[in-house]
């Protein structure tokens, strides 16, 4: 039977606690589980309801920090000083694990050891909300060559994880190293693709895997400088994933110009779209455009700097009105060229 570490960091979530201990402990039959609830000095009484569940579990410890150390200082602390089981787990205190995930997870693992870490669909629940109804039976796994994931992720510029969703093999997990602290917003993305370099990459099909909670206290940033910020993390994982991983990745060069060129086009539409919703004076457009002229010499010869420099000529107080308009215009434009390229392919 597979051993399982399961690290739970919990600040000022201890009313949570409860329910996901009880996802790890006794929803997952089939594997010998092992639970850490880190409460990173939480001022409220989460560490003593961590005590408590630990009071009536063998299987559960306990560390409390004195002082607060942060999100990363803790996550490593469990998964690299802590974890001894043969894979580990990060659950947030506010999520929950699906039924028999680990054992899914742990059956990929166990038949398919050049994959490094498995993972499979989370489900989003709102804060109060009920949760939603989960599939538990895989349609079968599947193993992605973890330089093709690695590259797509390059490519489509962000991740796919959220992170409750993971199980990772520990003895890679050591090996490759936990969270980059200068990273606070970009870590766990950095941190899959660092895992992707090394080993193949496993995928459960047809079932949830984990119950990942939205509300207002999750470490996602929606503010619009927030936005920008998330896109210059990015572009800081993207790179330090090429300096750290560079020598396991020939086509290295290639990989960071996909990933910058997806980073400005992000960064363009984010700032064009400003003018469709009237948002100019609260999205920082210029600054946007500043992080494509970064990432990316030529992004001025993207069809997303071309759609920016269109708004502005119309400006930013008629563009709402207009925009129709120029949706109209764009896709006319676009029926013309096919039209054109299909007459001269018939050689008339």
């Amino acid at each position: 039977m597979s051993t399982v570490s399961v690290v739970i960091p919990c600040y000022k979530y201890g009313h949570f606690l409860a329910d996901c201990v009880r996802s790890v402990l006794d929803e997952q039959p089939g594997v010998d589980v092992r639970v850490l609830i880190i409460d990173d000095a939480s001022p409220d009484d989460s560490a003593e309801t961590a005590r408590a569940l630990a009071a009536g579990d063998p299987r559960i410890e306990v560390h409390v920090h004195e002082q607060n150390k942060g999100h990363i200082a803790t996550y490593n602390e469990g998964l690299l000083e802590w974890a001894d089981g043969d894979y580990v787990a990060l659950l947030s205190a506010d999520d929950r694990l699906v039924p028999g995930a680990l054992a899914r997870a742990s059956a990929l693992l166990d038949a398919h050891p050049e994959a490094g870490f498995a993972y499979g669909r989370p489900l989003r629940f709102r804060h109060g909300g009920p949760l939603p109804h989960a599939r538990t039976r895989s349609t079968g796994p599947a193993v992605y060559p973890g330089h093709w994931w690695l590259e797509r992720r390059f490519r489509e510029g962000t991740g796919c994880i959220t992170s409750p969703e993971v199980l990772v093999r520990t003895a890679l997990q050591r090996k490759v190293g936990g969270y980059d602290p200068q990273l606070p917003h970009a870590g766990d993305i950095e941190m899959w693709m660092r895992l992707a370099a090394h080993a193949d990459v496993g995928y459960i099909r047809g079932a949830d895997q984990a119950f990942y909670r939205v509300h207002g206290s999750n470490m996602s940033t929606t503010d619009f400088g927030g936005q920008l910020d998330d896109l210059r993390q990015r572009l800081t994982a993207f790179d330090s994933v090429l300096a750290k991983c560079g020598d396991l990745l020939p086509d290295r060069d290639r990989l960071a110009e996909q990933a910058r060129t997806r980073l400005a086009r992000y960064a363009l539409r984010r700032a064009y779209r400003a003018y469709d919703r009237g948002r100019t004076g609260l999205v920082p457009v210029a600054e946007l455009e500043d992080f494509a002229a970064e990432c990316l010499p030529g992004y001025r010869g993207l069809a997303e700097y071309r759609a920016l420099r269109r708004r502005r000529r119309i400006g930013a107080r008629a563009m709402p009105y207009l925009q129709p308009l120029v949706l109209s215009a764009v896709a006319d434009r676009g029926r013309e060229w096919l039209w054109w390229q299909s007459w001269k392919r018939r050689g008339i």
